[in-house]
């Protein structure tokens, strides 16, 4: 037993050591516990913040409680649909608060696959955690604070395995790659750039160069007929409009209110996401069918300055300059979303 033990603690101090060379450091993983620990922190007039990874990135919490006098409870999830963790908001009937809401659009109106699964798997595991889940997220995180080897989206075996690099070939695609870890996180879901990634290497060109075939739609099935395929897809998006418009009304119709933002892009990610879906479609639509005021931010020259990185979120600094600025566009968004 003695000899065991030291053999697992000797391997298990190398492989840190190697994580850190590599770069990692202690900080907590995103799981669904953590989401479902901050989902059980709203108040019936919290305010919420909402969306995909740009509002976990780039919206800083002491800034926005400092300009709205309300601490706010992060509850945006990266790769994610806003729109379930919205319906949820709009079910809870002792909610009245304010929703600050992310829009990507590519996302935000997907009808399914991941970006609607990472929303629903955090819903469900609050809806069913156990005492026993509960209490190991107490213990995983207190390890994620201390150990870097501890990122179960990069190190461990299965994700390690997704890296081989495995071909296209008759009948499997295989999906592109998913960032690396390049963030850090406290236990209220606080999200910051890691500095390797702020700076021009090799980490940023890694996350930077791989949004471009994640936010590019595979190709159309070939087991659906063409008009099929699109025509189930146009259904879908406008069945999307008519549930964030009631999911909206709900919240309203309790005194609450809903804010839509369309955080920073840059470079050749902004022009893909400009192409699929320009700003007279979807976002304007959104707006107009829910009721809800929205903050785009090339209206306003002063959020318009900040470059992203790797194209799709600011940095550390650069995210609390940001949201100091927007807050006085929240202000004047919230007290108009009457």
């Amino acid at each position: 037993m003695l000899a065991t033990s030291l053999v697992t603690l000797a391997l298990a101090a190398a492989w840190e050591i190697k994580c850190r060379s590599w770069g990692y450091a202690p900080t907590l993983n995103d799981t669904p516990d953590l989401w479902a620990m901050r989902r059980n922190a709203v108040k019936p007039d919290s305010v919420v913040i909402i969306g995909d990874s740009r509002a976990w990135f780039d919206l800083d919490l002491d800034e926005v409680e400092r300009g709205l006098g309300s601490r706010p409870v992060q509850l945006a999830i990266p790769g994610s649909c806003a729109y379930p963790v919205l319906a949820d908001l709009a079910d809870d009937k002792s909610f009245h608060g304010t929703v600050i809401c992310s829009v990507v659009p590519i996302m935000f109106f997907a009808p399914g696959g991941p970006p609607v699964q990472n929303s629903m798997d955090a819903i469900n595991r609050r809806r069913a955690q156990t005492v026993a889940q509960k209490a190991s997220n107490e213990i995983g995180m207190f390890l994620e604070e201390h150990i870097a080897f501890l990122k179960e989206d990069d190190l461990t075996l299965g994700e390690l395995l997704n890296r081989l690099p495995i071909p296209n070939r008759a009948g499997a695609l295989v999906g592109p790659p998913l960032p690396p870890y390049f963030e850090t996180e406290d236990r209220e879901r606080r999200a910051r750039m890691a500095p390797q990634c702020a700076i021009p290497g090799p980490l940023q060109d890694r996350v930077k160069y791989g949004w471009l075939p994640l936010f590019t739609p595979p190709p159309l099935p070939t087991y659906i007929p063409r008009d099929v395929f699109l025509g189930g897809m146009a259904q879908a998006v406008e069945a999307r409009f008519r549930d964030a418009a009631s999911a909206v009304h709900r919240i309203r119709a309790r005194g609450g209110k809903v804010v839509f933002v369309r955080f920073p892009v840059s470079g050749e990610l902004r022009k893909l996401e400009d192409q699929a879906t320009p700003r007279t479609g979807r976002w304007d639509r959104l707006l107009k069918d829910t009721g809800a005021p929205g903050i785009y931010f090339t209206d306003y020259p002063e959020l318009a300055s900040f470059t992203c990185p790797e194209w799709s979120h600011l940095s550390a600094s650069d995210s609390v300059e940001f949201t100091h600025l927007l807050v006085p566009h929240l202000r004047q968004a919230i007290g108009s979303a009457l």
